[in-house]
């Protein structure tokens, strides 16, 4: 069992308890940091062979050259995505990055659905109502899924789960993907489409694409204006794939008519933190919260048992690969 030493940071209690069972197998010295990694507390990184990030840590090109100084050699993400690292100043400062590519495609594909049925159903406010005594129907009307059309941007392993999910319920499929993958089209009955007619033909639009520089607010003021009326969009996946005030903008005009949301832009002074006694200062957020049409959660699509014990299994299989000069399967390169 190697004894190398992880710096963990923006430990949730769930984090620690998984991670410290699944370590059993591994025998990794792991200190647990419940603060994000910052200029504040890289301090704490001194003498740490490998630094455990999740989403909302900025890892950037400053911060990489002090984890440099502290003899840190690999940058451990838990998460699929990787926007949040500066990839090239890595490389440039000798130190490997790892990621978790994925660990439970059917967690957030089965999550984008809980989202569409809540949001068109009405069962938030539904529910709100009967507990209050209000058994008015008024107000709750919902359509079909049977028969409408989906629109998918990106076809990875989440947005394929997500596929077959749907086409149980008799949807018909868009897709858009820079890869397409074709057999899987053919045989699933997707049809891959240009983003303009993928707008103008879904009733249903599902974001599950990586945030890159191209894909950055991707759904914006002129995408929205393309977008059939009365449109549901959900994002499950990066919170900067969509511009905020343009879709608020769709929303006030009814261009859009449904959004659930499980990212948000500037998520991270908020998302895995109770900020119930506070008042919300962003007021971006705090006006996509006031709308009955609009579903916002806590970056939770991944998050169940099986997901949980997958990205603790392949982080920690990444040190181990890592400190004993294997190759890095799991490596990101910019």
């Amino acid at each position: 069992m190697s004894k190398a030493t992880i710096a963990f940071f923006g430990t949730m209690p769930y984090d620690k308890a998984t991670f410290k069972a699944v370590n059993e197998q591994y025998g990794f010295d792991i200190k647990f940091y419940t603060g994000n990694l910052s200029l504040d507390n890289v301090s704490l990184t001194r003498d740490a062979d490998a630094v455990c990030v999740f989403v909302n840590d900025n890892v950037d090109a400053e911060l990489i050259l002090r984890l440099k100084e502290h003899g840190v050699r690999l940058i451990a993400l838990r998460c699929a995505g990787y926007n949040n690292v500066d990839i090239a100043a890595a490389q440039r400062a000798g130190i490997a990055v790892a990621r978790v590519p994925a660990y439970s495609p059917h967690a957030v594909a089965e999550y984008a659905v809980a989202l569409m049925l809540s949001l068109n159903r009405k069962i938030q406010r539904a529910s709100w109502r009967t507990r209050d005594g209000n058994f008015s129907l008024n107000g709750l009307m919902g359509f079909d899924m049977y028969g409408k059309t989906l629109g998918v941007i990106g076809t990875g392993k989440i947005a394929k789960v997500l596929i077959g999910i749907l086409k149980g319920f008799g949807m018909k499929i868009l897709a858009y993907d820079l890869y397409p993958d074709h057999a899987f089209a053919e045989a699933n009955g997707v049809d891959y489409v240009s983003l303009d007619e993928l707008y103008a033909g879904s009733d249903i639009i599902s974001l599950h694409c990586p945030l890159t520089p191209e894909t950055e607010y991707l759904i914006n003021r002129e995408s929205i204006a393309k977008m059939k009326r009365g449109v549901m969009i959900i994002n499950t996946g990066r919170g900067r794939l969509i511009h905020s005030d343009d879709l608020i903008e769709g929303l006030k005009t009814k261009q859009v008519g449904f959004a659930g949301l499980d990212v948000y832009e500037e998520e991270e002074p908020y998302f895995y933190k109770d900020k119930s006694d506070k008042i919300i200062d962003d007021d971006t957020l705090a006006r996509l919260l006031s709308f009955n049409n609009v579903i916002m959660t806590s970056h939770q699509a991944f998050f169940t048992e099986e997901a949980t014990q997958n990205i603790a299994h392949t982080t920690l299989s990444n040190v181990l690969d890592f400190v004993e000069g294997r190759p890095l399967v799991n490596a990101v390169h910019d």
